[in-house]
C-alpha cells in the first residue's frame, strides 16, 4: 500500500538528522580518549571541565581517563533521551509539532558546529541535548499523524521511518567517522553539522505534504478559555488510563535493555578501535568507526526481511505480541554479549577478526528490531492522543535512564577482564528477557489487541 508524501518529508529528516547525530557519536568516546583528555593544556582548557570532572569523582571516585569519558558519553547520551519528554509537553501545551521541530533543529546545528572548538566542548553537548529534546519526539509522532486510526499502514511506516533512522546511521560513521580519523576531529563535527542543517531545510520546504492542521489547535481554544478564567480540563477515560499506566511499565522495562546495547557507542568501540585488526589486504587500514555502521547496515537488511515474516505469522496466527517481541529482542542481546565473551577469550590482549564484531553485531541488531520500532508504534497506538507526543518523550526517558546506564557500566570495561565484563552484559539482558516474559499476559489483557 502506498504511503503518504509526508512521510517521505519525515523519512529524509530523520535520516540527515541521524546522520548528524550518530556521527558525532562515533567519534565522541575516541576523541575524549585519544585526544581531549589526555593532554593537560587542552583538557584545563575546556569550559566546565574542571567542575563536571570534579561532581563526577566526588560521586564515583576517582576517574582515569576511560571510566570519566564513559560517564560522560552516559550523561550525554542519557541526557539526549531524556530532554524529549520536555519537549514533547512543550509542543503539546505551547508551540505545536512543527515550531518546536524547527527551533530544535537550529540549536542542534549550533552544536555540532561549536564541537569544532575545543574549548567549547561542554557548551556543545549541552546545546546538542537541548535541540535533541526538542526534535526527537515531535518528529516521531508526526508519522503517527498522518494515518487515521485502525489504518492498516501505520506498522509498516514506522518500520519505514525506522529505516530512514539507519540509513543516516549508516552514513554518518563514514563521512563524518573517516573525516574525524584520517583528516582531524573538527572536519567530522563540522560533517556532522551540515548534515542537520541539510535534513532542516528539507522539513521546512516540505511542510506542505505535513498533516494540514494548524499547529497546537486544540491547546489554543484551552488557552482561550483560561483567559475567561475557565480552563477546560478533560479527563482521561478508563481505557486511557489503562494504557497510560501500560506504556509506564514498558517504559520501565527498556532501561536495562538500552544499558547494554549503548555499550555499541562506548566501550564496543573502544574494543573496535584497540582490539580489532581493522588492516584491508595490507592496502589500506579502515577506519575504526565504521564499526558503527555495522549495526544500522544490518537494520537495512532486515528490517523488511523480518516484517515479512511477522507478516507470514499474523496471517498463521502464530505472531508474538508487542510485549513478547520485546522480551525476544533481550534474549537476542544476551546472545550478542555471549558472542563478546569468545571473543574476549580468543583474542585475549591483541587484535581479532572484524569477524567478531560482525556476528556480534547481526544478532543485536535482529534484538533491537524486536524491541525498539515496536516500541514506537506501540506509544502512538496506546497513547491518548492529546499527550501523544509527552508519552513519546516518556518512551525516550526511559532510553535515557538506560544510556546512562550504559555510561556507569562502560566504568567496569578497565576494571575486569574483557570476558568478565561482556558476561555482564549477557547476565544483564537475561534479567530484562525474564521480566518482559512474565509481565507478557498481564500487560496483553491491559493494553488489549496491539
Amino acid at each position: 500500500m502506498g504511503h503518504p508524501k509526508g512521510l517521505y518529508v519525515l523519512f529524509l529528516t530523520e535520516m540527515w538528522e541521524r546522520l548528524s547525530y550518530y556521527g558525532m557519536r562515533a567519534l565522541l568516546v575516541l576523541y575524549m580518549v585519544n585526544y581531549l583528555f589526555i593532554r593537560p593544556d587542552v583538557n584545563e582548557a575546556v569550559v566546565g571541565f574542571s567542575t563536571i570532572k570534579g561532581v563526577l569523582e566526588w560521586a564515583f571516585g576517582p576517574l582515569a581517563i576511560q571510566p570519566l569519558s564513559s560517564q560522560i558519553y552516559g550523561l550525554y547520551t542519557g541526557l539526549v533521551y531524556a530532554t524529549p519528554i520536555i519537549g514533547g509537553l512543550v509542543a503539546d501545551r505551547w508551540l505545536g509539532q512543527r515550531r518546536t521541530v524547527i527551533i530544535g533543529g537550529i540549536i542542534m546545528a549550533a552544536g555540532h558546529f561549536l564541537m569544532a572548538f575545543e574549548n567549547l566542548f561542554f557548551p556543545a553537548l549541552f546545546l546538542l541535548i537541548i535541540g535533541n529534546g526538542a526534535f526527537k519526539p515531535n518528529i516521531s509522532t508526526q508519522v503517527g499523524d498522518l494515518y487515521a486510526p485502525g489504518d492498516a499502514r501505520r506498522d509498516g511506516a514506522f518500520t519505514l521511518f525506522y529505516m530512514g533512522i539507519n540509513l543516516g546511521a549508516v552514513l554518518s560513521p563514514l563521512v563524518c567517522g573517516t573525516l574525524g580519523q584520517k583528516f582531524g576531529w573538527h572536519y567530522g563535527f563540522g560533517a556532522a553539522g551540515i548534515g542537520m542543517i541539510i535534513g532542516l531545510c528539507i522539513y521546512i520546504f516540505g511542510q506542505k505534504y505535513l498533516v494540514p492542521h494548524p499547529d497546537n489547535a486544540g491547546h489554543k481554544i484551552e488557552n482561550k478559555s483560561s483567559l475567561k478564567g475557565d480552563k477546560v480540563k478533560v479527563p482521561f477515560t478508563v481505557a486511557e488510563k489503562r494504557g497510560i499506566v501500560a506504556l509506564i511499565v514498558l517504559c520501565a522495562l527498556n532501561i536495562v535493555f538500552w544499558g547494554v546495547y549503548e555499550q555499541q557507542g562506548n566501550t564496543m568501540q573502544l574494543w573496535a578501535d584497540n582490539q580489532t585488526n581493522w588492516d584491508f589486504f595490507g592496502l589500506w587500514t579502515m577506519p575504526s568507526t565504521w564499526y558503527q555502521s555495522f549495526n544500522p547496515l544490518t537494520i537495512l537488511i532486515f528490517a523488511p526481511i523480518l516484517g515479512i515474516f511477522w507478516k507470514w505469522q499474523a496471517k498463521s496466527g502464530s505472531e508474538p505480541t508487542s510485549v513478547t517481541k520485546m522480551a525476544i529482542g533481550c534474549a537476542l542481546l544476551a546472545v550478542a554479549f555471549g558472542i563478546m565473551i569468545f571473543a574476549a577469550i580468543t583474542v585475549g590482549g591483541g587484535r581479532g577478526s572484524v569477524g567478531w564484531l560482525v556476528a556480534t553485531t547481526l544478532v543485536l541488531t535482529i534484538g533491537e528490531l524486536y524491541l525498539s520500532p515496536i516500541g514506537l508504534s506501540l506509544v502512538t497506538k496506546v497513547a491518548p492522543a492529546r499527550i501523544v507526543s509527552m508519552m513519546m518523550g516518556m518512551w525516550f526517558l526511559s532510553s535515557a535512564f538506560g544510556n546512562y546506564l550504559s555510561g556507569y557500566l562502560g566504568t567496569y570495561y578497565e576494571k575486569m577482564p574483557k570476558e568478565y565484563f561482556f558476561g555482564l552484559m549477557a547476565v544483564l539482558s537475561v534479567v530484562a528477557a525474564i521480566a518482559m516474559a512474565a509481565f507478557n499476559k498481564p500487560l496483553r489483557k491491559t493494553i488489549g489487541e496491539h
